[in-house]
């Protein structure tokens, strides 16, 4: 590596900067430009650490998800959407465990140079379910609903996200796989963030049971519950497979594609279950994945018995 610092004459010997030799004149007025673009540069905010961490907080910013009072998912909600805890025998290995969250998944390079979410943004499934800028989505109306009407069964609607940067949003959208166009790890449908929210944007809800499918067809989608999110151009579930690992940015994630995973009874898999959380109406900064769970018939019994022996 060479030291700019040092200078040297003709017959080899090292010189201090003071020394003057050579063309030290070009040399003052080019360490005096340097500073003088670093200092530009530093002012505005375009060094790279300095848009690294301005790309740090706006992705890992809290966000506040929207509580449901009535139990339902509706247009002009923010909530998180959680692939919840597998238990495939395939995917029994602890690392393959616990609940993933979809996040936003922009590449470094793109990013460093603008000051928004470039388009087309990857996506990928997390560990975390923290609602912050990359993992919280948006609920859209692609038919001309009105916000605040709750989402129905097999009602097409729209996920976007901002991923923290409130400069403008992404729409959630796939497309059928090509040669070009295609997962990276599992060869599937891509699943990708576009700034058009066309009909590749379109998605719909579908009950979890195939028998009471069409019954359910029309009913409000309730929050907090399983259900299945179907892509409307290619008839395709949003899924997370788990067994395909990813290294991005931020670590080790998973691969999120666009495939329904049937099991011998013509039922989808766990793969393609999801969850869209909402806020915890009792306490501002948690989620309802946070509120404690119901005490079953078992647990009322035990707690009965104690308070009789005491």
């Amino acid at each position: 590596m060479f030291n700019f610092n040092l200078r040297t004459s003709k017959s080899g010997r090292a010189y201090s900067p003071g020394v003057l030799i050579a063309n030290w004149n070009e040399d003052v007025y080019l360490e005096e430009d340097l500073l003088k673009d670093f200092l530009f540069r530093r002012e505005r905010g375009e060094l790279l650490i300095q848009r690294t961490k301005k790309l740090q907080e706006n992705l890992y910013k809290k966000e506040q998800l929207s509580i449901s009072k009535d139990g339902f998912l509706h247009f002009g909600d923010t909530v998180m959407l959680v692939s919840p805890d597998k238990k495939s025998p395939m995917e029994n290995l602890p690392r393959e465990r616990g609940n993933l969250s979809l996040a936003v998944t922009p590449d470094e390079m793109a990013v460093h140079a603008l000051d928004a979410l470039p388009s087309p943004c990857g996506l990928s499934a997390i560990r975390s379910t923290a609602p912050m800028g990359r993992n919280t989505f948006q609920i859209l109306s692609t038919e001309g609903a009105s916000m605040g009407e709750p989402i129905r069964f097999g009602q097409n609607f729209g996920l976007g996200t901002t991923g923290g940067f409130r400069d403008r949003m992404l729409f959630l959208a796939s497309d059928h796989k090509t040669f070009r166009n295609m997962a990276k790890k599992s060869l599937l449908q891509a699943v990708f963030l576009t700034d058009e929210l066309s009909y590749l944007a379109s998605w719909q809800a579908s009950y979890l049971d195939p028998q009471l499918r069409l019954e359910y067809e029309g009913f409000p989608v309730p929050a907090n519950s399983k259900i299945l999110i179907t892509h409307c151009h290619t008839n395709q579930a949003l899924a997370v497979p788990r067994n395909f690992g990813i290294r991005t940015y931020f670590g080790k994630e998973y691969e999120v594609v666009c495939h329904t995973y049937l099991d011998s009874h013509k039922a989808e898999e766990d793969k393609n279950y999801w969850i869209g959380v909402t806020g915890n109406p009792s306490e501002e900064s948690t989620t309802m994945f946070d509120r404690p769970q119901p005490p079953t018939g078992v647990t009322q019994e035990r707690s009965s018995e104690v308070q009789t022996e005491s």
